[in-house]
């Protein structure tokens, strides 16, 4: 397998709160960790210009073959070790999810102490990367209101279009895992709620008097002035409980409001507490809420298709958190995240800018980006998040607690930001899946990004494919969006895909059609290939139009591929010679295309 070098890592302390302008800058200067830990060799005034600021813990992912990716005991001996030669006293504290090792730093470090410790780690052979663990935020501020309309699922203008999709599908036999603040108790959401987790390990955070257990209640976050790294205080958000009620809260049962995928089910998979919540933290409920297996915490029994996280912060992807999202992705769970509402390029926050996942920007009541959300390449799709500096009511409407620290009347209150986004988009993917029960998520991105719709008012910087809208995007997946399908047509003729070398195509001749091709055509794809992430995967029309499939990707070493993509064709003259595009794009793998198919 090909080595290739790390995404840049970088998130520690994330705040991303999307309301006040005082809050969003707050959440700027939290990020506290890393950026990529330095390379073998490089100075310690260089390791030290790295770190943004100290760090408690390191996330240490092994090379395969080492003793230590196995052994507790081995990577407990390299920590003291690797300890003794910085001069600080290291601890492993508990194998990840993903198999990663987490290393206490003893008491606090000073950056150049942290520093010297990742130097230390970078310099072995054996480790495949080291990154802080950082401390994740929710990503929205609350403001309490009361009940109105939600404008956001049906209005004309910059309505998601939700009620034309529940002709299709409510969400039916899904389960989507919110992996936030945790669960409050509210009617208007209770009777789609499942057993969730509370991976909150470090007591400071939990505030619930324990460490990680099966109850994901949410006992409050809030926090006084002067805690958090914040000159003033602010109550308890309930934080989780509001994203849980946009995705699925309870229709038709005269009262509160209903969910995107009202039948839906939600695993409240607790992260975030008082300050934020740690990468160590969220990367095994990601883990776990995929149907992975984390030391120490039983079996999934709810494992989850969708994945919410409307939480994050500044800095690169690391390579810790990106290695937890690919093996969700790998075992089929679609990861929806927030672009950030810092109003800056989104490339600069994460897990936004992670791969295999679906960014979410925020649109206002006019269709607009809104004025906090971030934008840039990296965005996927936009969503209905509130713009509440025009009225209270164009904010998103969703379920709440009253209490201002710790739990007690059930409401409901307008918030906004990506946060509010994001579920709008996980929502839909639910509806997608409870439509269609094999869509992948690539090809589930692919579908929401093809069936979007122009965003209806202004964006500056780039908001992704559009609006996203959930009538015809679920009609598209579902086989009802018209005409006719089923008819396949194949390629079995193998072809070479060279390393690193130039695209290589492969033809299909498609004949007796009639009109254009579907709105989802199915583009089936084997290729055998040694590292995937090499590959740009295109199909060309008969006209010469290219459609992306799948673009390179450093972080995705795994072999082969073996998929269906959905690609909104509906503009192209179904007959005709369409072409299969693929290019390895970087050296040391082979591969061929062993087979293709079109299905009308």
């Amino acid at each position: 397998m090909r080595t290739s070098p790390t995404r840049s890592t970088g998130r520690k302390l994330i705040s991303v709160a999307a309301v006040s302008a005082a809050l969003v800058a707050a959440a700027t200067t939290s990020v506290a960790v890393a950026q990529e830990p330095v390379a073998p060799g490089a100075t310690l005034d260089a390791a030290a210009q790295s770190v943004a600021a100290p760090a408690e813990r390191l996330i240490v992912g092994y090379k395969a073959g080492a003793a230590e990716a196995k052994s507790n005991e081995a990577a407990d001996a390299d920590a003291a070790a690797k300890g003794k030669e910085a001069g600080e006293d290291l601890d492993f504290q508990r194998r990840l999810g993903t198999g990663a090792a987490l290393v206490d730093l003893g008491d606090e470090l000073s950056k150049t102490d942290v520093a010297d410790v990742i130097a230390e780690y970078k310099a072995d052979p054996q480790v495949a990367y080291v990154v802080p663990d950082r401390l994740n935020k929710p990503m929205a501020d609350p403001n309490d209101t009361e009940y109105a309309k939600q404008w956001d699922l049906f209005e004309s203008t910059a309505g998601m279009r939700v009620p034309g999709a529940w002709t299709t599908a409510t969400g039916t036999g899904v389960t989507v895992a919110v992996i936030d603040t945790g669960y409050v108790t509210h009617s208007d959401v209770a009777a789609n709620i499942v057993a969730g987790y509370d991976f909150i390990s470090d007591t400071a955070v939990s505030v619930d008097g324990n460490g990680r257990d099966s109850n994901p209640a949410d006992p409050g976050d809030w926090y006084a002035a002067g805690e958090c790294e914040q000159t003033e205080g602010s109550s308890s958000s309930w934080h989780g409980t509001h994203v849980a009620g946009t995705i699925a809260a309870v229709a038709n049962n005269s009262k509160g409001v209903a969910g995107i995928a009202y039948n839906a089910k939600i695993s409240p998979v607790r992260v975030l507490g008082k300050c934020g919540g740690y990468d160590s933290d969220i990367i095994d409920a990601i883990t776990w809420a995929s149907g992975g297996t984390v030391s120490g915490v039983p079996a999934n029994a709810n494992v989850a298709k969708v994945i919410n996280m409307s939480l994050g912060g500044g800095g690169a992807c690391s390579s810790a958190t990106q290695s937890a999202i690919t093996g969700a992705v790998n075992r089929g769970t679609t990861v929806v995240v927030a672009a950030g509402n810092e109003n800056a390029n989104a490339s600069t926050s994460n897990p936004a800018n992670c791969s295999n996942v679906i960014t979410v920007a925020a649109t206002g009541r006019t269709g607009a980006r809104a004025s906090y959300s971030n934008f840039g390449s990296v965005v996927d799709i936009s969503a209905p998040g509130g713009e509440m500096s025009t009225g209270t009511a164009n904010g998103i409407l969703s379920t709440l607690n009253s209490g201002a620290k710790t739990p007690s009347t059930e409401s409901y209150a307008y918030y906004q930001g990506t946060s509010m986004a994001t579920p709008h988009i996980a929502g839909l993917v639910a509806l997608m899946k409870s439509a269609n029960s094999s869509l992948t998520p690539a090809q589930i991105e692919t579908a929401i990004k093809n069936n979007a719709r122009a965003l209806p008012g202004s964006c500056s910087g780039g908001c992704g494919a559009g609006l996203a809208d959930a009538a015809k995007t679920v009609q598209a997946v579902s086989g009802t969006g018209g005409g006719t399908t089923g008819t396949v047509f194949s390629s079995s003729t193998a072809v070479s895909v060279p390393d690193n070398g130039a695209a290589v195509e492969s033809s299909i001749a498609v004949t007796g059609r009639t009109g254009n091709a579907p709105s989802a055509l199915q583009v089936g794809v084997d290729i055998t290939h040694t590292y995937r992430g090499d590959l740009v995967i295109t199909l060309v029309a008969p006209d010469g139009t290219t459609y992306p499939l799948k673009a390179s990707s450093t972080s995705d070493s795994a072999d082969n591929v073996n998929t269906t993509y959905t690609v909104d064709a509906s503009s192209e003259t179904a007959n005709g010679t369409w072409k299969l595009r693929v290019q390895d794009v970087a050296a040391s793998d082979t591969g061929k295309i062993n087979s293709w198919k079109l299905t009308f």
